[in-house]
């Protein structure tokens, strides 16, 4: 082991996510030859924070493996993550621990439930750049155990440095990450996210995400950028102000990257910052829907979608060139009938192919665990996390519900029928199919072999259609060969809606597979409540997320250390 004032071989290590989720895409990492969504934003950002004589190298649990002789190599291994991985990140620290190499973690989970990682040598807890020098600084002076928490919301992100984007292997991933804001102003009662970061959104400048676009270009990285933002209209100003140089900036190289992110729907309200998306190059957009019921909106407090038309919303999007995936919940306490026709109507009304519908988690330091709490209504175990758990589509409703929960399930196991079943899917791709309108750029360069790959996909995602899912075939070749009759601009996003159907389809099954079981346990009285905690209890560690695991497979990446 290097001594204190030598500087040190850090090892960086992204654990796995949970491999039975909705959200990880295999089917379309498969054809494109990934191996993950997305690269770990977090650490690479850490990365660059370090001192520059520290020497870095970088494992991807979900790439590749780790090996004894990498942790024995080191002399500082660096972890951490969100829920999702928490299973995993638990496995590298015990290795961490039985190898004799110091272990650092970090990250959303175990900033919200530190006690579960006190194996580890070191927590650094917050945002890092509002503490990391002091993690370093102790480092250096020769400590090997210590514990790090940052000033809540003070971390200056217009000082985080360029992320370490020359650490990854840019093949196995679909898509690079950049973040421009931490924050929401929104209270939504169910997310942790303005637990997390705080409800000022909180930008980086124009020159540093310049900068960061500039790095990628010069490393040869071309194609779809996500913006991780939790929100990257929390800050309109901001964004107002930073997007007509993200326009030039494409402009001036030839629109080398297409963009997406995730923004509240109240985005379509704003004709001004549609138009600056639209010609910078948005092409795809998460948001959170819930629910069509604005009862459930006014009490889970997500206001900003109430007294609107969200089916309008949806669809003022897909005219500014960007198709839609959204997230949707069913458990909220103020359902007090089916849910289920309303949200499969509103899903079939806004055209939204991949509905992203889960089951309602009670997430730790939210509002609603708090209020579960005190209501005396939260499960003891609503905490546990397994190795082979599922996502919230699976393991949802921690809590006692206020109607039946066998109720509950039902109008999940509806809704997930309704919306995957194929011509019902295939019948919203249509709907983006003739509604979406690209824009095309005069100075838009092509680069013949992204050109080449996308052909060799798109004819492998044909044969997959055709031949391994013959009984998709009719609708994938009806609504593809109209887009390509009637609005060739939109064959992207019909092909990349039809792609995630080649996992979601199947998953679909499997979730109404594991839903029948359960409901058949109640049914035969098999199912025993759990315990809850007491109001008085304190609290312990957290369930994988609903939206917010949803965005650590595909856009929350980004939360540093």
């Amino acid at each position: 082991m290097s001594e204190a004032n030598t500087a040190p071989r850090v090892l960086m290590v992204f654990p796995k996510f949970y491999e039975n989720s909705m959200w990880n895409f295999k089917e379309a990492m498969e054809l494109q030859g990934a191996r993950a969504p997305a690269p770990p934003l977090g650490l690479i950002t850490l990365a660059a924070m370090l001192p520059p004589a520290w020497q870095v190298t970088l494992v991807n649990r979900n790439c590749e493996e780790l090996t004894d002789a990498q942790i024995q190599a080191a002399d500082l291994v660096m972890t951490g993550g969100m829920l999702p991985q928490e299973p995993d990140c638990l496995v590298v620290i015990d290795r961490c621990v039985a190898l004799g190499t110091p272990v650092c973690v970090g990250g959303p989970a175990p900033t919200s439930t530190p006690e579960v990682y006190d194996k580890a040598d070191f927590l650094v807890l917050g945002e890092a750049e509002g503490i990391l020098d002091t993690f370093v600084a102790a480092w250096e002076s020769g400590a090997r155990r210590g514990r790090f928490t940052a000033e809540k919301f003070k971390a200056d992100v217009t000082k985080s440095p360029i992320p370490r984007f020359d650490l990854l292997t840019f093949s196995h991933y679909l898509y690079i990450g950049v973040q421009f804001s931490r924050g929401c102003p929104f209270t939504c009662e169910f997310c942790d996210i303005i637990e997390l970061y705080g409800r000022a959104p909180r930008t980086k400048t124009t020159p540093q995400m310049l900068a960061e676009l500039d790095r990628l270009y010069g490393l040869g990285y071309r194609g779809h950028v996500d913006f991780v933002d939790d929100n990257l209209i929390g800050n309109k100003k901001a964004i107002k102000l930073f997007l007509p140089h993200l326009i030039r900036w494409q402009e001036e190289h030839g629109y080398p990257f297409k963009f997406s992110t995730e923004a509240s729907l109240n985005l379509a309200d704003d004709d001004e910052l549609l138009g600056m998306m639209r010609d910078a190059n948005f092409f795809a957009l998460f948001t959170g829907i819930e629910t069509p019921d604005e009862a459930t909106l006014i009490q889970t407090q997500k206001k900003q979608n109430t007294k609107r038309s969200i089916a309008d919303s949806v669809h003022k999007l897909y005219e500014h060139g960007m198709f839609v995936t959204a997230g949707f919940i069913v458990g909220f306490d103020t359902e007090k009938d089916s849910i289920s026709k309303a949200m499969s109507l509103c899903i079939s009304q806004t055209g939204i192919p991949i509905a992203m519908v889960g089951l309602l988690f009670a997430l730790p330091n939210t509002q609603l665990s708090r209020r579960l709490r005190k209501e005396g209504r939260l499960y003891e175990n609503y905490a546990a996390t397994t190795a082979d758990q599922g996502d919230q589509c699976t393991q949802g409703i921690n809590f006692v519900t206020l109607r039946p929960q066998r109720d509950v399930l039902a109008d999940y196991r509806h809704v997930l029928q309704e919306i995957y079943d194929p011509p019902n899917f295939f019948d919203r791709v249509r709907v983006v199919s003739r509604r979406v309108k690209r824009p095309r750029f005069a100075a838009q360069k092509l680069n013949w072999r992204h050109v080449a790959h996308d052909l060799y996909s798109l004819l492998r995602v044909c044969w997959r259609m055709t031949v391994r899912r013959p009984e998709l075939a009719k609708h994938f070749w009806s609504v593809f060969l109209e887009t390509a009759r009637r609005n060739p601009a939109a064959l992207e996003a019909v092909v990349t809606n039809m792609v995630i159907y080649l996992h979601v389809y199947p998953f679909s099954r499997y979730v109404i597979r594991e839903i029948n079981g359960r409901i058949a346990d109640l049914d035969a009285g098999r199912w025993v409540q759990p315990p809850v905690l007491a109001p008085e209890a304190e609290t312990c560690k957290a369930p994988p997320v609903g939206k917010v695991a949803a965005k650590a497979e595909v856009k929350h990446l980004a939360a540093v250390a």
